[in-house]
């Protein structure tokens, strides 16, 4: 057997958690069942590392069927994890997806049993560069191997074996999260039913590498980085990670819906103030998302996850024909964009569109009319949430599940 059979939840404790954080706690012992694999096996990695030991931290909602034909896979954006329903163990707040997973909702927990795991690199512990290195008996840093998003799917076909799971009746996921679907696909179209890539691209845009490199440089310009070593050092990057998440969020909204919510505010005062300080309202927005996304994710998870979605290039891996990838595909698919979302635009969802008819798969597209941008997906948007629904409905219908 490569998979022991252990489930365990761990306390969110550990003594690098507590010195550097409770998300650092969260990469060692997670508040989420975990799949351990046995030591004796390793993960290949496109970069030709062999990794071990390797730790899948993921949740579940809702019942496996009698014959286990009701998995609905749920694969996570950049700065998300496995916790999609539920309380998060860090921040205390509600799950990233309640808008789309329970029971009655899209992704109906009374129907499917829904299963999302923390990415590897990530940082909610499935192994990543926080995990321990047995080598050397500390946190990997930077001498974690570089992750790309078909290393991700790899690791959670492991976890779906583990499960007993032969077919995934669906595999879901948004912007990071949609690219790990179209790898799905390309890669086990055997053993994905429908597949619902949402806000994507089949490969990241030089724009997109653009702006990852300087939240990166954000990170790595912070004296308390340390080379990556501030898990050891017991410091920790925060400045540098908050700023790198301030430059993302601009990119997840929309020009108009930030006009729409803050226009030019004045944040809590009556005047400017004719210095540095937060004197708009948008101003002071950012500088709070970057506070908050200090608190639950790693500062080298975020390099690693954000150089995983600049290597995704996946006509590249089918002799530059995006279309081999889907040939012959059996999969039904989906493919969702917004009208506002300029970070991955529709021009890319068609491109997706164009491969997938050209390669004979069975297609449907929708643009949602929307000003909310790419975070579109994450929330409460009727036209989005009424277009998954449809196409679950069908799918289910079609593969006979009650």
């Amino acid at each position: 057997m490569l998979i022991s059979q252990a489930q365990e939840r761990g306390s969110g404790a550990g003594e690098v958690g507590f010195a550097n954080g409770a998300a650092a706690g969260q990469s060692i012992s997670p508040d989420s069942p975990t799949l351990r694999l046995d030591p004796g096996f390793a993960l290949k990695m496109e970069s030709g590392a062999a990794l071990a030991p390797l730790t899948i931290a993921y949740q579940t909602y809702g019942e496996l069927n009698s014959d286990k034909s009701n998995a609905l896979l749920i694969c996570h954006a950049l700065s998300l994890d496995q916790h999609v329903a539920n309380r998060h163990p860090v921040t205390g707040r509600r799950g990233w997806w309640e808008t789309m997973v329970g029971p009655g909702r899209p992704f109906d927990t009374d129907r499917f049993c829904v299963i999302c795991s923390n990415v590897l690199g990530g940082c909610m512990g499935t192994t990543g560069p926080a995990s321990i290195n047995p080598g050397t008996g500390e946190p990997y840093g930077l001498d974690f191997p570089v992750v790309t998003i078909a290393d991700m799917v790899r690791a959670q076909t492991l976890l779906i074996d583990h499960l007993g799971i032969d077919m995934l009746f669906c595999v879901v996921g948004g912007s990071m999260g949609g690219m790990q679907v179209l790898q799905w696909a390309a890669s086990y179209p055997d053993r994905v039913f429908a597949a619902l890539p949402i806000a994507t691209a089949a490969r990241h845009s030089s724009q997109n590498i653009a702006f990852h490199e300087v939240g990166r440089q954000a990170i790595m310009a912070d004296p308390d980085w340390r080379g990556g070593r501030y898990l050891v050092e017991r410091t920790r990057p925060s400045k540098g990670l908050a700023v790198a998440r301030m430059a993302a969020h601009i990119t997840y909204l929309s020009d108009s819906a930030l006009h729409r919510r803050f226009g030019r505010n004045l944040q809590n005062r009556a005047a400017r103030t004719f210095s540095f300080d937060a004197d708009f309202e948008v101003e002071s927005y950012l500088r709070h998302q970057g506070a908050i996304f200090v608190e639950r994710f790693d500062p080298n998870s975020y390099l690693y996850m954000t150089r995983a979605m600049d290597y995704f290039d996946l006509a590249a891996d089918y002799g530059g024909s995006l279309a081999n990838a889907f040939k012959g595909s059996s999969i039904r698919f989906c493919v969702v964009s917004f009208t506002s979302d300029w970070l991955f635009p529709t021009s890319d969802s068609r491109a997706i569109v164009r491969a997938l008819n050209a390669g004979g798969a069975s297609v449907s597209f929708v643009e949602i009319d929307t000003d909310r941008g790419h975070d579109a997906f994450l929330l409460d948007v009727p036209d989005f949430i009424g277009t998954t629904k449809g196409f679950i409905d069908a799918a289910a219908r079609a593969k006979g599940i009650a």
